[in-house]
């Protein structure tokens, strides 16, 4: 019996995620070759699935198409995420700008606050565990969700949903590097201090403002690549051994 659409699509999925999962831990080394005869044994699939969710992954840039067909998986100079980075905080900036100039419905701002509220009873712990530092991210990923949908703008939330997904660009990208350091709820609590001041801004209708915070709220991230360069072994964030040292 032939799989219909809908099976074979959430097969892809499946594969997807289980192909980037190994990715990330090193399963799949930086620019290995991928051959999906192995993967049809590894994964118990069949090679339809799993070539749908090859290109989904080259079209997320953890992979790259070889010139004589196949896939390799990629390597990302520091640069290239450094610069994925910045084009998510300028992204995000604008977003901010925008709701501010435009105006948040009271909904939306309650949201927010709801969810700054959250992150507060997170941090109010003096240490964080795995399971309330997993809070922490999801509450932290849908604090900057929120800021795309109160630009208003279909086009910012395709394109922050775009730059977020690149390996690494996304808001919690970096943010485990903070978890295993003596400094990690410090710096947690400046980040939030940061969501409170563009929520504030955005409030008070403080355009240039908002964006300027949301810009430099990005910069977080960039100390977070740097330390996580100076020791990849120590740093727990999925992938950064794709990345390759600057020289």
């Amino acid at each position: 019996m032939f799989a219909t659409l809908e099976e074979s699509s959430s097969q892809a999925v499946k594969a997807q995620l289980q192909l980037r999962e190994m990715i990330l831990a090193g399963g799949l080394p930086a620019g290995a070759r991928i051959a999906e005869l192995t993967l049809v044994d590894l994964l118990g699939m069949s090679r339809t699935p799993i070539r749908a969710a090859l290109i989904r992954l080259e079209q997320e840039g953890l992979l790259e198409a070889l010139t004589h067909g196949g896939f390799a998986v990629r390597t990302f100079s520091q640069t290239e995420v450094s610069d994925a980075i910045e084009l998510r905080g300028t992204v995000e900036g604008l977003a901010a700008r925008l709701a501010a100039e435009r105006g948040v419905n009271a909904q939306q701002m309650q949201e927010a606050q709801d969810t700054l509220d959250e992150i507060d009873s997170v941090l109010a712990n003096a240490a964080l565990s795995d399971e309330t530092f997993s809070d922490y991210v999801q509450l932290n990923q849908k604090f900057h969700t929120l800021i795309g949908a109160m630009s208003g703008s279909r086009v910012l939330v395709r394109e922050l949903e775009r730059v977020a997904s690149q390996p690494f660009a996304s808001p919690s990208g970096f943010v485990g590097v903070q978890f295993h350091t003596p400094q990690s709820r410090e710096m947690l609590i400046v980040a939030q201090h940061q969501h409170r001041e563009v929520l504030t801004a955005i409030a008070l209708r403080e355009g240039a403002r908002a964006e300027s915070l949301m810009r430099e709220h990005s910069r977080l991230a960039q100390t977070n690549l740097k330390a996580a360069m100076r020791s990849p072994q120590a740093a727990p964030v999925p992938g950064v051994q794709l990345i390759r040292k600057p020289g």
